[in-house]
């Protein structure tokens, strides 16, 4: 079996296509806080603070057909680089992303990617648009502590395969 995280071109496709899902986190969960989403052997996951609202198995569907719709509109992911102060002021609205932008050295030069309405931290690389995420299965959910420390509040945790 192919390790995704190791396959340039499958690692550059799941991370977009996690990007893809947070999108359509955010459409369909407006007041959702995402921590991280990277690429996995087999996939790729994102943490998310959905608030008080708990998934359900039928709620990877209503999420998939939401990424799918967005697929299809063919939004172009473009990369943005931001100094430490405008991605601070940015990203003020959520406690998730300033955590990792104070970690951040002064001089960093941070960059983000936005897809329509949809922009979060990242390192990149990404896909051009949405159009070439077709393919995709979001798998399962569980929970997942912030910063995987007990101490901290449990997120969720969606998994998928593009």
């Amino acid at each position: 079996m192919i390790n995704i995280k190791e396959n340039e071109k499958l690692n550059m496709l799941n991370h977009s296509c996690a990007h893809l899902l947070a999108h359509a986190v955010k459409h369909l969960y407006p007041n959702a806080k995402f921590w991280v989403g990277p690429v996995v052997e087999n996939g790729f996951y994102y943490d998310i603070d959905l608030g008080d609202d708990v998934l359900k198995e039928e709620d990877l569907l209503k999420i998939e057909k939401e990424m799918k719709k967005i697929s299809k509109s063919n939004k172009l992911i473009k990369r943005i680089e931001l100094s430490k102060d405008e991605a601070l002021d940015l990203f003020k609205n959520d406690p998730y992303k300033i955590d990792l932008i104070e970690n951040m050295e002064e001089d960093t030069c941070i960059t983000a990617y936005k897809q329509d309405d949809f922009i979060d931290l990242c390192r990149g690389p990404h896909m051009e648009s949405t159009k070439s995420m077709k393919y995709f299965k979001l798998l399962k959910f569980s929970g997942a502590y912030y910063k995987g420390d007990s101490n901290n509040k449990m997120l969720q945790r969606i998994y998928g395969i593009c």
